[in-house]
């Protein structure tokens, strides 16, 4: 059984550039980013890569063909031997009425409504319908899917796959929380045996949404929505919440039945709907610190209010003790935490897919598993955790060939396992910044140690050299620590969570180890960790080691191997590019330790 899954749409960009404005810094506003592809064999994850990793344009929204014709490529196979064809959307006319029931009894204006109605009419007939996706499978690949071989998965229902999949399929309950799938925000239910069950009057829709909410407070800050939540995460760190909290005292609203609502709805046709209101909240907009860093604070406290009752009212549903969180708010690692702290369940697990970058896995799994052929015993075949290398790999002919095209810009010596260790090791003794390239592209938002930038956490100004000089962004950016598994509780105050091999979590540092590794504590006193083993990445644990032997200081810094605005790198060239167009002091390629010709002068 072969499962192809992919997100994608040729023409959401545009769209909704013609019909909403969402040009510039609000183009990933609404749906369709994250564009991508998967693909099962026998319920096992072979291949995974996101397109904007191969067409290098950052959360594209185009349909992957890229990312396909890699997948079909990568297990060498084509479109005939697929068995399914997996999207992780199900925009149905049922879908489409629901929607404009809605518009129908808001309290837009008649003009408003009827421009509305038309816009979500063509949006469904031209970009997102059955046949519009096939339509655009047919005209990007030149390959017809059979309509028997396709499924269309509701985009939530993909969403809460993609964790249980990616966790190895243990019986879970599940909070799925996002901007919009197709009607709705969050939902919530419980997966046993591969099968999904949706507490229905979980369900919230898309005019309360707080993940678009939070990306309306992004806009509002001056940043890119459905993208650059994570700087106003980090923002938060700067302020404590107003007390009282507007947000939570004044715009949110807790139902007795786990909902949530605003008291006053989202408009997802107007980008700044909100505007006027935030600065009723705040006073007028003003470019500094200490306002976007209290509009952060604030911000953060009413996702964590709103998502603490969803789980309230979920443990009070299931007798399952494993919570799944997946969706774009659960990236939001300054939530997970207390989230988790503050439940009953024994575990909780955030995948490194749990963005849209992830559903296309999602859906795949989503089909497999509701094919015939598969059984408890096909899904127990299936069950072990599935890590993160999941893109194109490079091997040493594909290195070699990069580097000649930089002749005589770079010097490069080629080092056996141990040597790269150890001289790498060497090397982060002193205030330098490293490119660390090897094996699979990690698959997700966030760098995992096979395409990152890595550095000693031990120099007090390591963040702005990295955050100036090489990824040319924010200097209020923090940056996360690579610590040994069995070493974290030691460093980090880490409650229950006894590993965090994503990025996911946030825990607060020791006081023992603050002024041992001030490049990785955030202004607030904690850090997003990443721990390592063995057995997930072994080179990069084994420098960790040799490294903390070396210097005392059991923490490294990593952050991703690109510059703002760009994908993560994924071929060589492409890490030579960002390391020759940055102050990238060293890059690690493979084997290959590589200097610029000037340094080594």
């Amino acid at each position: 059984m072969i499962v192809l899954g992919c997100n994608g749409f040729s023409r959401v960009s545009e769209f909704f550039s013609e019909r909403l404005g969402a040009t510039g810094i609000n183009k990933h506003y609404l749906l369709g980013h994250d564009a991508a592809a998967a693909l099962l064999i026998d319920g096992r994850l072979v291949a995974a890569v996101e397109e904007e990793r191969l067409n290098r344009e950052k959360k594209t929204t185009d349909f992957p063909v890229h990312a396909i014709g890699w997948c079909l490529e990568e297990a060498g196979i084509t479109f005939d031997d697929v068995d399914l064809f997996a999207f992780p959307w199900n925009w149905t006319p049922e879908v489409l009425d629901g929607i404009r029931d809605g518009i129908r009894a808001s309290s837009l204006s008649e003009e408003a409504k009827t421009r509305l109605l038309g816009d979500m009419a063509d949006l469904f007939e031209q970009v997102v319908s059955h046949e519009a996706i096939l339509a655009d499978f047919e005209a990007r690949t030149g390959h017809r899917p059979d309509p028997a071989k396709v499924r269309f998965v509701p985009h939530h229902l993909a969403h809460a796959t993609t964790g249980y999949y990616l966790a190895g399929m243990k019986d879970s309950a599940f909070l799925v929380s996002d901007g919009r799938a197709e009607r709705f925000s969050t939902l919530a239910g419980e997966i046993r045996d591969g099968r999904i069950t949706v507490f229905d009057d979980t369900a919230t829709g898309a005019q309360y949404s707080i993940g678009t909410l939070f990306s309306c407070i992004t806009r509002f800050l001056g940043f890119v929505p459905n993208n650059d939540e994570y700087k106003v995460m980090g923002l938060a760190g700067y302020a404590e919440p107003p007390s009282p909290n507007p947000f939570v005292e004044h715009l949110l609203r807790l139902h007795d039945d786990g909902r949530y609502t605003f008291t006053e709805p989202l408009r997802t046709d107007d980008l700044h709907s909100h505007d006027a209101l935030f600065e009723e909240y705040f006073g007028p907009f003003e470019d500094t610190l200490e306002y976007t860093s209290r509009v952060a604070a604030a911000a953060q406290q009413m996702l964590n209010v709103a998502t603490a009752h969803q789980v309230r009212h979920l443990e009070k549903r299931t007798d399952l003790d494993r919570l799944l969180f997946e969706g774009g708010v659960a990236l939001n690692c300054l939530n997970n935490t207390p989230m988790f702290e503050g439940s009953r369940f024994e575990d909780m697990q955030v995948s490194f897919g749990a963005s849209d970058t992830g559903i296309t896995i999602g859906a795949a799994a989503h089909a497999w598993l509701g094919h015939a052929g598969t059984g408890p015993a096909e899904i127990l075949a299936a069950s072990a955790p599935v890590g993160p290398y999941l893109g194109p790999s490079y091997d040493e002919a594909a290195i070699e060939e990069a580097l000649e095209g930089f002749a005589g810009r770079v010097v490069a010596t080629r080092l056996d396992d141990d040597e790269v260790v150890e001289r790498v090791a060497q090397l982060l003794t002193e205030k330098v910044v490293i490119g660390w390239f090897e094996g699979r592209v990690e698959h997700g938002p966030r760098a995992l140690g096979h395409r990152s930038i890595i550095a000693n956490p031990g120099f007090d100004d390591i963040k702005d050299i990295i955050n100036t000089r090489v990824k040319h962004r924010e200097p209020f950016r923090p940056f996360a620590p690579l610590v040994l598994e069995e070493r974290a509780p030691e460093v980090f105050d880490m409650g229950r969570k006894t590993s965090s091999p994503y990025m996911t979590f946030v825990f607060p540092v020791r006081d023992a180890y603050k002024d041992r590794i001030p490049g990785a504590v955030h202004v607030d006193g904690t850090s997003r960790i990443q721990t390592l083993t063995d057995e997930g990445t072994p080179r990069l644990t084994a420098l960790l080691r040799r490294f903390t032997a070396l210097t005392g200081t059991p923490c490294l810094i990593n952050t991703s191997f690109n510059v703002a605005g760009e994908p993560i790198v994924c071929s060589p060239t492409d890490a030579l590019n960002c390391f020759m167009g940055t102050e990238i002091d060293h890059l690690v390629l493979g084997n290959h330790l590589v200097t610029k010709t000037d340094a080594a002068n």
